[in-house]
């Protein structure tokens, strides 16, 4: 079993700041790439922010300059710092992995439960 467990949400006023984290948990045997998706009421589930194992980093046009992912790869923790935050970042926060459970074995995709981000104006 794995697990991904997000926790960092809640109520901020326009222009505020929130991190929220995601810690990996369970049969793992090594991370490929780590992200961060989104999901407002109403809207389709967008990917706001990748991390690769390497630590290349790919974030979508409506993020940029003012969220930064990071991972920490001993933790199998990825974090998102959100800066600037502005009333249409609203949303249901997910976090998500590629991994691999087993040695030898192959990459699996993975959605925690997600955490609620609310931006008041």
């Amino acid at each position: 079993q794995v697990q991904l467990v997000e926790s960092g949400g809640g109520l901020v006023q326009a222009g505020g700041s929130l991190r929220l984290s995601c810690a990996a948990s369970g049969s793992i045997f090594s991370i490929n790439a780590m992200a961060w998706g989104r999901q407002a009421p109403g809207k389709q589930r967008e990917l706001v922010a990748v991390i690769r194992s390497g630590g290349s980093t790919n974030y979508a046009d409506s993020v940029k300059g003012r969220f930064t992912i990071s991972r920490d790869n001993a933790k199998n923790t990825v974090y998102l710092q959100m800066n600037s935050l502005k009333p249409e970042d609203t949303a249901v926060y997910y976090c998500n992995a590629d991994l691999i459970r087993f040695a030898g074995g192959v990459a699996y995709n993975y959605w925690g439960q997600g955490t609620l981000v609310t931006v008041s104006s």
